[in-house]
Protein backbone atom coordinates (compact mmCIF):
# COMPACT_ATOMS: atom_id res chain seq x y z
CA UNK A 1 0.00 0.00 0.00
CA UNK A 2 0.86 3.13 -0.74
CA UNK A 3 3.14 4.76 1.97
CA UNK A 4 1.95 8.51 1.45
CA UNK A 5 -2.01 7.06 0.89
CA UNK A 6 -1.27 5.74 4.25
CA UNK A 7 0.22 8.47 5.78
CA UNK A 8 -3.21 10.52 4.54
CA UNK A 9 -5.51 8.19 6.03
CA UNK A 10 -3.70 7.94 9.62
CA UNK A 11 -4.05 12.04 9.61
CA UNK A 12 -7.51 12.13 8.68
CA UNK A 13 -8.15 9.28 11.23
CA UNK A 14 -6.79 11.69 13.99
CA UNK A 15 -8.94 14.29 12.55
CA UNK A 16 -11.58 12.31 12.91
CA UNK A 17 -10.82 11.23 16.81
CA UNK A 18 -10.15 15.48 17.40
CA UNK A 19 -13.34 16.04 15.76
CA UNK A 20 -16.10 13.56 15.56
CA UNK A 21 -18.78 16.14 13.92
CA UNK A 22 -16.72 15.79 10.49
CA UNK A 23 -18.24 12.49 10.39
CA UNK A 24 -21.90 14.73 9.56
CA UNK A 25 -20.77 15.14 6.17
CA UNK A 26 -23.02 13.95 3.76
CA UNK A 27 -19.83 12.39 1.36
CA UNK A 28 -19.10 10.69 4.35
CA UNK A 29 -22.10 8.41 5.18
CA UNK A 30 -20.67 5.64 3.43
CA UNK A 31 -17.70 5.79 6.15
CA UNK A 32 -20.16 6.13 8.96
CA UNK A 33 -22.28 2.78 7.80
CA UNK A 34 -19.02 0.86 7.80
CA UNK A 35 -17.86 1.74 11.24
CA UNK A 36 -21.55 1.05 12.52
CA UNK A 37 -21.40 -2.46 10.65
CA UNK A 38 -18.80 -3.36 12.89
CA UNK A 39 -20.22 -2.10 16.01
CA UNK A 40 -18.98 0.82 16.64
CA UNK A 41 -20.65 3.82 18.44
CA UNK A 42 -20.60 7.51 16.53
CA UNK A 43 -20.06 10.30 19.69
CA UNK A 44 -23.31 12.06 20.06
CA UNK A 45 -21.96 15.08 18.82
CA UNK A 46 -21.67 13.61 15.51
CA UNK A 47 -25.49 13.36 15.07
CA UNK A 48 -26.90 16.24 16.88
CA UNK A 49 -27.16 17.90 13.30
CA UNK A 50 -29.18 15.20 11.68
CA UNK A 51 -31.26 14.17 14.93
CA UNK A 52 -32.37 18.13 15.04
CA UNK A 53 -33.89 18.15 11.22
CA UNK A 54 -35.19 14.62 12.23
CA UNK A 55 -37.08 15.95 15.35
CA UNK A 56 -38.41 18.98 13.39
CA UNK A 57 -39.31 16.67 10.62
CA UNK A 58 -41.18 13.79 12.06
CA UNK A 59 -41.46 13.91 15.90
CA UNK A 60 -41.09 16.60 18.85
CA UNK A 61 -39.50 13.38 21.10
CA UNK A 62 -35.75 13.21 22.09
CA UNK A 63 -33.94 10.37 21.05
CA UNK A 64 -33.92 9.71 24.96
CA UNK A 65 -38.06 9.25 24.58
CA UNK A 66 -37.67 7.08 21.53
CA UNK A 67 -35.48 5.24 22.81
CA UNK A 68 -37.28 4.65 25.70
CA UNK A 69 -41.05 4.28 23.97
CA UNK A 70 -38.68 1.07 22.15
CA UNK A 71 -38.37 -0.16 25.71
CA UNK A 72 -42.08 0.42 26.29
CA UNK A 73 -42.90 -1.59 23.13
CA UNK A 74 -40.94 -4.16 24.58
CA UNK A 75 -42.25 -4.48 27.88
CA UNK A 76 -45.99 -4.46 26.22
CA UNK A 77 -45.38 -6.59 23.81
CA UNK A 78 -44.95 -8.57 26.98
CA UNK A 79 -47.57 -7.70 28.78
CA UNK A 80 -50.05 -8.52 25.55
CA UNK A 81 -49.16 -12.20 26.28
CA UNK A 82 -50.37 -12.34 29.67
CA UNK A 83 -54.17 -12.24 29.90
CA UNK A 84 -55.99 -10.61 33.31
CA UNK A 85 -57.30 -13.53 35.05
CA UNK A 86 -60.20 -12.12 37.32
CA UNK A 87 -59.53 -13.50 41.31
CA UNK A 88 -62.51 -15.34 42.87
CA UNK A 89 -64.73 -13.13 45.53
CA UNK A 90 -65.49 -13.90 48.63
CA UNK A 91 -69.41 -13.89 49.18
CA UNK A 92 -71.22 -15.03 52.05
CA UNK A 93 -74.32 -16.91 52.34
CA UNK A 94 -75.47 -20.26 51.14
CA UNK A 95 -77.05 -20.84 47.71
CA UNK A 96 -78.86 -24.15 45.78
CA UNK A 97 -78.56 -26.27 43.22
CA UNK A 98 -80.84 -25.00 40.03
CA UNK A 99 -84.26 -26.95 39.42
CA UNK A 100 -83.86 -27.83 36.33
CA UNK A 101 -87.50 -29.80 35.88
CA UNK A 102 -89.64 -29.24 33.78
CA UNK A 103 -91.93 -25.60 33.51
CA UNK A 104 -95.06 -25.67 35.94
CA UNK A 105 -98.33 -25.17 34.38
CA UNK A 106 -99.44 -21.45 33.48
CA UNK A 107 -102.86 -20.29 33.05
CA UNK A 108 -104.08 -18.73 29.78
CA UNK A 109 -104.47 -14.95 29.71
CA UNK A 110 -106.95 -15.35 27.05
CA UNK A 111 -109.72 -17.40 28.98
CA UNK A 112 -112.80 -15.56 30.19
CA UNK A 113 -112.76 -15.53 34.13
CA UNK A 114 -116.44 -15.95 35.21
CA UNK A 115 -117.87 -15.68 38.33
CA UNK A 116 -117.73 -18.99 39.38
CA UNK A 117 -114.58 -19.80 37.83
CA UNK A 118 -113.23 -16.72 40.26
CA UNK A 119 -115.02 -17.70 43.15
CA UNK A 120 -113.56 -21.82 42.65
CA UNK A 121 -109.65 -20.11 42.35
CA UNK A 122 -110.34 -18.56 45.81
CA UNK A 123 -111.61 -21.58 47.16
CA UNK A 124 -108.49 -23.85 46.03
CA UNK A 125 -106.37 -20.75 47.41
CA UNK A 126 -107.99 -21.36 50.45
CA UNK A 127 -107.06 -25.36 50.51
CA UNK A 128 -103.18 -24.28 49.67
CA UNK A 129 -103.19 -22.35 52.41
CA UNK A 130 -103.83 -24.61 54.68
CA UNK A 131 -101.72 -26.95 53.13
CA UNK A 132 -98.82 -24.78 53.65
CA UNK A 133 -99.76 -24.03 57.43
CA UNK A 134 -99.50 -28.08 57.64
CA UNK A 135 -96.19 -28.14 55.51
CA UNK A 136 -97.64 -29.75 52.93
CA UNK A 137 -96.19 -28.07 50.05
CA UNK A 138 -96.70 -30.38 47.30
CA UNK A 139 -100.32 -29.92 47.93
CA UNK A 140 -100.34 -26.83 48.01
CA UNK A 141 -98.68 -26.45 44.60
CA UNK A 142 -101.69 -28.59 43.27
CA UNK A 143 -104.15 -26.35 44.90
CA UNK A 144 -102.73 -23.03 43.82
CA UNK A 145 -101.79 -24.25 40.34
CA UNK A 146 -106.01 -25.37 40.38
CA UNK A 147 -106.80 -21.90 41.70
CA UNK A 148 -104.44 -19.69 38.45
CA UNK A 149 -106.26 -22.34 36.14
CA UNK A 150 -109.41 -21.03 37.53
CA UNK A 151 -108.51 -17.48 37.27
CA UNK A 152 -104.98 -16.65 35.54
CA UNK A 153 -105.28 -12.66 35.70
CA UNK A 154 -104.31 -13.42 39.09
CA UNK A 155 -101.14 -12.04 40.12
CA UNK A 156 -101.35 -12.66 44.02
CA UNK A 157 -101.93 -16.32 42.68
CA UNK A 158 -99.07 -16.46 41.03
CA UNK A 159 -96.84 -14.32 43.79
CA UNK A 160 -98.63 -17.26 46.31
CA UNK A 161 -97.27 -20.17 44.42
CA UNK A 162 -93.84 -18.70 43.84
CA UNK A 163 -93.43 -18.32 47.56
CA UNK A 164 -94.21 -22.42 48.20
CA UNK A 165 -91.85 -22.55 45.45
CA UNK A 166 -88.79 -21.00 47.17
CA UNK A 167 -89.90 -22.89 50.03
CA UNK A 168 -89.44 -25.86 48.35
CA UNK A 169 -86.28 -24.68 47.33
CA UNK A 170 -87.20 -24.77 43.46
CA UNK A 171 -86.06 -21.22 42.86
CA UNK A 172 -86.26 -21.18 38.85
CA UNK A 173 -89.94 -21.97 39.08
CA UNK A 174 -90.22 -19.24 41.67
CA UNK A 175 -88.70 -16.85 38.99
CA UNK A 176 -91.40 -18.08 36.40
CA UNK A 177 -94.22 -17.52 38.47
CA UNK A 178 -92.80 -14.32 39.71
CA UNK A 179 -92.24 -12.89 36.08
CA UNK A 180 -95.71 -14.23 35.49
CA UNK A 181 -97.47 -11.89 38.32
CA UNK A 182 -95.37 -9.04 37.02
CA UNK A 183 -96.17 -9.73 33.62
CA UNK A 184 -100.21 -9.24 35.09
CA UNK A 185 -99.21 -6.35 37.56
CA UNK A 186 -96.07 -4.42 37.33
CA UNK A 187 -96.44 -3.07 41.03
CA UNK A 188 -96.89 -6.50 42.18
CA UNK A 189 -94.83 -6.53 45.67
CA UNK A 190 -94.99 -10.20 46.07
CA UNK A 191 -93.57 -10.91 42.38
CA UNK A 192 -90.40 -8.51 43.44
CA UNK A 193 -90.43 -10.12 47.01
CA UNK A 194 -90.23 -13.54 45.51
CA UNK A 195 -88.06 -13.11 42.52
CA UNK A 196 -85.74 -11.56 44.71
CA UNK A 197 -85.52 -14.25 47.22
CA UNK A 198 -85.25 -16.78 43.80
CA UNK A 199 -82.50 -15.14 42.68
CA UNK A 200 -80.67 -15.06 45.92
CA UNK A 201 -80.76 -18.93 46.13
CA UNK A 202 -79.26 -19.00 42.73
CA UNK A 203 -76.38 -16.44 43.22
CA UNK A 204 -77.69 -13.97 41.70
CA UNK A 205 -76.93 -11.18 43.99
CA UNK A 206 -77.10 -8.01 42.24
CA UNK A 207 -80.27 -8.71 40.33
CA UNK A 208 -81.48 -10.24 43.62
CA UNK A 209 -80.55 -6.83 45.47
CA UNK A 210 -82.46 -4.70 43.10
CA UNK A 211 -85.40 -6.65 43.33
CA UNK A 212 -85.68 -6.78 47.41
CA UNK A 213 -85.15 -2.84 47.00
CA UNK A 214 -88.03 -2.39 44.73
CA UNK A 215 -89.94 -4.81 47.21
CA UNK A 216 -89.35 -2.74 49.70
CA UNK A 217 -90.36 0.43 48.47
CA UNK A 218 -93.97 -1.42 47.29
CA UNK A 219 -94.46 -3.12 50.48
CA UNK A 220 -91.53 -3.13 53.26
CA UNK A 221 -91.79 -6.07 55.65
CA UNK A 222 -89.00 -7.75 58.23
CA UNK A 223 -88.23 -10.84 55.65
CA UNK A 224 -87.25 -8.70 53.21
CA UNK A 225 -85.08 -6.78 55.50
CA UNK A 226 -83.30 -9.67 56.66
CA UNK A 227 -82.50 -10.71 53.11
CA UNK A 228 -81.19 -7.34 52.17
CA UNK A 229 -78.69 -8.04 54.72
CA UNK A 230 -77.79 -11.27 53.54
CA UNK A 231 -78.13 -10.02 49.52
CA UNK A 232 -76.68 -6.62 49.70
CA UNK A 233 -72.74 -7.09 50.57
CA UNK A 234 -72.42 -9.75 48.58
CA UNK A 235 -73.22 -7.07 45.68
CA UNK A 236 -71.26 -4.88 46.73
CA UNK A 237 -68.46 -7.34 46.69
CA UNK A 238 -69.25 -8.16 43.14
CA UNK A 239 -69.65 -4.23 41.70
CA UNK A 240 -66.74 -3.38 43.39
CA UNK A 241 -64.57 -6.05 41.72
CA UNK A 242 -66.16 -5.33 38.55
CA UNK A 243 -65.35 -1.95 38.66
CA UNK A 244 -61.60 -2.91 39.44
CA UNK A 245 -61.16 -5.06 36.95
CA UNK A 246 -63.35 -3.14 34.14
CA UNK A 247 -60.42 -0.36 34.45
CA UNK A 248 -57.86 -2.84 34.28
CA UNK A 249 -59.14 -3.92 30.83
CA UNK A 250 -59.49 -0.44 29.79
CA UNK A 251 -55.73 0.70 31.05
CA UNK A 252 -55.05 -2.44 29.16
CA UNK A 253 -57.03 -1.27 26.21
CA UNK A 254 -55.20 1.85 26.82
CA UNK A 255 -51.70 0.47 26.28
CA UNK A 256 -52.37 -1.40 23.32
CA UNK A 257 -53.41 2.11 21.82
CA UNK A 258 -50.50 3.81 22.93
CA UNK A 259 -48.28 0.96 21.66
CA UNK A 260 -49.50 1.09 18.62
CA UNK A 261 -48.65 4.85 18.36
CA UNK A 262 -45.14 3.97 19.24
CA UNK A 263 -44.91 1.93 16.71
CA UNK A 264 -46.53 4.19 13.62
CA UNK A 265 -44.15 6.85 15.38
CA UNK A 266 -41.15 4.56 15.48
CA UNK A 267 -42.09 3.39 11.60
CA UNK A 268 -42.46 6.97 10.50
CA UNK A 269 -39.15 7.68 12.29
CA UNK A 270 -36.81 4.74 10.41
CA UNK A 271 -38.95 5.36 6.87
CA UNK A 272 -37.70 9.18 7.21
CA UNK A 273 -33.95 8.33 8.46
CA UNK A 274 -33.88 5.38 5.62
CA UNK A 275 -34.67 8.30 2.69
CA UNK A 276 -32.23 10.61 4.67
CA UNK A 277 -29.50 7.82 4.44
CA UNK A 278 -30.46 7.73 0.85
CA UNK A 279 -30.79 11.06 0.24
CA UNK A 280 -26.84 11.74 2.04
CA UNK A 281 -24.96 8.37 -0.34
CA UNK A 282 -26.39 10.73 -3.77
CA UNK A 283 -24.71 13.61 -2.24
CA UNK A 284 -21.70 11.10 -1.30
CA UNK A 285 -21.38 10.82 -5.18
CA UNK A 286 -20.64 14.18 -6.05
CA UNK A 287 -17.34 15.80 -6.90
CA UNK A 288 -15.57 16.46 -3.77
CA UNK A 289 -12.82 16.86 -1.72
CA UNK A 290 -12.07 16.96 1.98
CA UNK A 291 -15.39 16.09 4.40
CA UNK A 292 -17.58 18.75 5.43
CA UNK A 293 -16.03 21.28 2.88
CA UNK A 294 -15.24 23.62 0.79
CA UNK A 295 -17.63 22.53 -2.20
CA UNK A 296 -15.17 19.47 -2.39
CA UNK A 297 -12.66 21.09 0.87
CA UNK A 298 -12.48 20.87 4.40
CA UNK A 299 -15.37 20.56 7.15
CA UNK A 300 -18.06 22.70 6.73
CA UNK A 301 -17.26 24.35 3.65
CA UNK A 302 -17.22 27.98 2.62
CA UNK A 303 -19.62 27.87 0.16
CA UNK A 304 -19.15 30.31 -2.82
CA UNK A 305 -16.04 31.52 -2.04
CA UNK A 306 -15.49 34.96 -0.07
CA UNK A 307 -16.92 37.81 -1.78
CA UNK A 308 -15.17 41.13 -0.63
CA UNK A 309 -11.95 39.22 0.71
CA UNK A 310 -11.66 39.03 4.45
CA UNK A 311 -9.65 42.27 5.45
CA UNK A 312 -6.27 41.97 6.23
CA UNK A 313 -5.67 38.63 5.70
CA UNK A 314 -7.38 38.05 2.06
CA UNK A 315 -7.24 41.22 0.45
CA UNK A 316 -9.65 40.50 -2.80
CA UNK A 317 -11.26 37.58 -1.70
CA UNK A 318 -11.59 34.27 -3.45
CA UNK A 319 -14.61 34.89 -6.04
CA UNK A 320 -16.42 31.89 -7.09
CA UNK A 321 -15.92 29.71 -3.99
CA UNK A 322 -13.16 26.80 -3.51
CA UNK A 323 -12.09 24.68 -6.24
CA UNK A 324 -13.30 21.16 -6.17
CA UNK A 325 -9.94 19.72 -7.63
CA UNK A 326 -7.58 20.63 -5.40
CA UNK A 327 -4.65 19.09 -3.36
CA UNK A 328 -5.67 17.80 0.05
CA UNK A 329 -2.79 16.65 0.54
CA UNK A 330 -0.92 19.74 1.36
CA UNK A 331 -3.31 20.07 4.08
CA UNK A 332 -3.16 16.80 5.33
CA UNK A 333 0.36 17.37 5.44
CA UNK A 334 0.48 20.25 7.42
CA UNK A 335 1.35 19.84 11.07
CA UNK A 336 -0.10 23.00 12.01
CA UNK A 337 -3.04 22.51 10.28
CA UNK A 338 -3.71 19.68 11.64
CA UNK A 339 -2.91 20.60 15.22
CA UNK A 340 -5.35 23.45 15.22
CA UNK A 341 -8.21 21.41 13.88
CA UNK A 342 -8.42 19.85 17.23
CA UNK A 343 -8.37 23.10 18.83
CA UNK A 344 -12.40 23.35 19.15
CA UNK A 345 -12.18 27.15 18.88
CA UNK A 346 -10.83 27.13 15.59
CA UNK A 347 -12.88 24.65 14.47
CA UNK A 348 -16.16 26.28 16.02
CA UNK A 349 -14.97 29.28 14.13
CA UNK A 350 -14.80 27.52 10.84
CA UNK A 351 -18.12 26.13 10.80
CA UNK A 352 -19.58 29.39 11.76
CA UNK A 353 -17.93 30.79 8.85
CA UNK A 354 -19.00 27.61 6.50
CA UNK A 355 -22.45 28.44 7.43
CA UNK A 356 -22.47 32.32 6.29
CA UNK A 357 -19.44 33.29 5.09
CA UNK A 358 -20.19 37.07 5.97
CA UNK A 359 -19.37 35.71 9.75
CA UNK A 360 -15.86 36.00 8.49
CA UNK A 361 -15.41 39.40 10.09
CA UNK A 362 -16.19 38.70 13.10
CA UNK A 363 -13.28 35.94 13.45
CA UNK A 364 -10.45 38.08 11.59
CA UNK A 365 -9.35 39.73 14.75
CA UNK A 366 -8.87 36.18 16.45
CA UNK A 367 -4.91 34.98 16.91
CA UNK A 368 -5.78 31.97 16.73
CA UNK A 369 -8.48 31.59 13.72
CA UNK A 370 -7.15 34.30 11.40
CA UNK A 371 -3.69 32.21 11.10
CA UNK A 372 -5.49 28.90 10.20
CA UNK A 373 -7.85 30.49 7.34
CA UNK A 374 -4.90 32.65 6.25
CA UNK A 375 -2.88 29.28 5.99
CA UNK A 376 -5.76 27.38 4.23
CA UNK A 377 -5.99 30.41 1.35
CA UNK A 378 -2.46 29.68 0.65
CA UNK A 379 -2.82 25.79 0.01
CA UNK A 380 -5.25 26.47 -2.34
CA UNK A 381 -4.11 29.51 -3.98
CA UNK A 382 -1.99 27.41 -6.19
CA UNK A 383 0.81 29.23 -8.19
CA UNK A 384 0.84 32.85 -9.33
Amino acid sequence: MDAAKLNELKKFIQLCKSNPSILDDPSLSFFRDYLQSLGAKIPSSADTAADSKSKSYVVEESDEELADAGVKINIEEEEEEDEIIESDIELEGDTVEPDNEPPQKMGDPSVEVTDDNRDASHSAKAKAMDAISEGKFEEAIENLTQAILLNPTSAIMYGTRASVYIKMKKPNAAIRDANAALEINPDSAKGYKSRGIARAMLGQWEDAAKDLHMASKLDYDEEIKNWLKKVEPNAHRIEEHRRKYDRLHKEREDRKIELERLRRRAQAQAEYEKAKKQEQSTSSRKPGGMPGGFPGGMPGGFPGGMPGGMPGCFPGGMPGGMPGNVDFSKILNDPELMAAFSDPEVMAALQDVMKNPANLAKHQANPKVAPVIAKMMSKFAGPK
